[in-house]
């Protein structure tokens, strides 16, 4: 492997304007999507027990606690702007910082803002119902017998979105820092109403018995997952499975890190950041699925409809009015979500550019003091990402082509994260001269612990989802092709 960085030099140029409050807000902002108010359905039905469907959501708090636990020795080490790219480049090399920066620009942070920018807009659409993915300005035009390009309404809304939080996050960390603040504390209201409102006012005895008499018995697990009901290894197989779901939903916890560089005092405000902003949100999951569990039997969870169980929940508790206040509720988490990832993304392209490994525009700040070019270009990636559509010919349905290419780096994403943990122990080794404001705490049980558990997560996911894990693998050996392409001199 080529030496990493022998000199570590600081951010010049970025403005750093983000105190604790504002990069707790950022951690929650980046977390706290749509997922939480979906995925439970999809969950619920492959592992057909609420007890361990609950337990599938501590899993995930559990091992993103010990990430996030982790991540902040790396981050009080190394505080510069790309998180994640710079603690991979410096522990191991610059083609692994590279392979992650080339997922997270190609799918990772791209599908995502194109992903939630469009639950926005089908959110939208139950208050303003001619906005819709049928509603078609420029009708499916296929490029193949399986994939299509169109300009619906609702993708019309959701460009539109990437576009607006673009434009602000172009004029400084300020105008996005007052988004972000903004969004996210309304959003973290919403969802700790929600969660009142199913524990107090929408407490349904029928659901209490139903859900919490035997909770941890063994249920049906999806048939797709080919294991036999009732089996201790079933239930392993669909609880690591189900991470999918969760731990999508979980996701960019760490994004803070990408913009270390306009971190107020960084090396003590991003362990704390990340500490605090992802307990808040686990611990709002896991209260949300509570409160789900005591409004709705299982079988309501594993059938609602278009899998939106948090809108299931309200329109029990005020029937009539609850699809709306959801709509309402999800509309306000996506756009703050989006904020975050149009916020930090470009910081990491920004550090890749620095390095000679994207465009060079990539390294320059605007007159706002913020990657003006990384922000435009990731943008119009993210935008172009909402256009592609699949098209299943048996059931003549159209899906979104991010939401396949989402489902193919989960698995890539789990492997990025286990290298980054294992960077904690290797540069103990190998830089024992860095200063570390922060250490892991019962180092190393707790690096090992997520090393352990997440590779666990991973096998099993490559074993009994191949379709939507293996594909993952490829968008990553397609970037180490153009890693040698854009740096042929350099050995890996």
């Amino acid at each position: 492997m080529s030496q990493p960085s022998s000199t570590l030099k600081p951010d010049q140029g970025f403005v750093r304007g983000l105190n604790l409050f504002d990069s707790v807000m950022v951690t929650i902002g980046v977390i706290v999507g749509s997922g939480i108010f979906i995925v439970s359905a999809d969950m619920s039905r492959m592992i057909g027990s609420p007890g361990w469907m609950l337990m599938a959501w501590v899993i995930t708090s559990v091992l993103t606690m010990a990430a996030a636990v982790s991540y902040g020795e790396l981050a009080s080490m190394l505080p510069q702007a790309g998180g994640m790219y710079v603690y991979l480049r410096e522990a191991f090399s610059p083609l692994w910082g590279f392979l992650y920066g080339w997922t997270l620009f190609t799918v990772i942070q791209t599908g995502t803002i194109a992903a939630v920018s469009v639950a926005f807009a089908r959110f939208l659409s139950v208050l303003v119902p001619s906005i819709s993915e049928s509603s078609y300005i420029i009708p499916p035009v296929h490029i193949s017998s399986g994939y299509a390009l169109s300009l619906s309404t609702a993708q019309l809304v959701a460009i539109a979105v990437i576009m607006l939080l673009t434009w602000t996050n172009s004029r400084g960390l300020e105008y996005g820092k007052i988004v972000q603040n903004i969004f996210t504390s309304a959003k973290t209201l919403a969802l700790a109403a929600l969660i009142l409102a199913g524990l107090f006012l929408g407490w349904n005895s029928n659901a209490v018995h139903v859900n919490f008499t035997d909770m941890f018995r063994f249920g049906a697990f999806d048939p797709s997952l080919g294991v036999a009901a009732g089996s201790i290894f079933g239930l392993l197989v669909a609880l690591c499975v189900a991470q999918s779901g969760s731990m999508f939903s979980a996701d960019s916890w760490h994004d803070i890190t990408f913009i270390a560089g306009e971190v107020h005092d960084p090396k003590k405000t991003l362990p704390r950041a990340l500490i605090i902003g992802t307990g808040i949100a686990l611990l709002l999951y896991l209260l949300a699925n509570i409160a789900y569990l005591v409004v709705l039997p299982l079988p309501e969870i594993q059938n609602a409809p278009a899998d939106r169980v948090g809108s299931a929940t309200l329109e029990h508790i005020f029937p009539g009015r609850g699809a709306v206040m959801m709509a309402i509720a999800i509309m306000i988490s996506t756009f703050g979500c989006v904020n975050s990832l149009v916020l930090a993304g470009p910081r990491a392209y920004y550090a890749m550019a620095k390095d000679k490994l994207f465009f060079a525009s990539a390294g320059v700040l605007n007159k706002a003091r913020v990657p003006g070019w990384s922000l435009l270009v990731q943008g119009l990636w993210a935008a172009f990402l909402v256009l592609p559509r699949t098209y299943d010919t048996a059931t003549q349905k159209y899906g979104n082509l991010y939401s396949n290419l989402l489902d193919y780096v989960i698995s890539a994403a789990l492997i990025f994260y286990i290298l980054t943990i294992a960077g904690v122990i290797r540069l103990r080794k190998t830089r024992p001269d860095l200063e570390r404001p922060y250490k892991v705490p019962l180092y190393p049980l707790i690096p090992i612990f997520y090393i352990v558990g997440a590779a666990t997560v991973l096998i099993m996911l490559f074993a009994y989802r191949p379709a939507t894990t293996w594909p993952g693998l490829v968008i990553v050996i397609a970037g180490a092709l153009v890693y040698m392409v854009v740096n042929p001199a350099r050995k890996s």
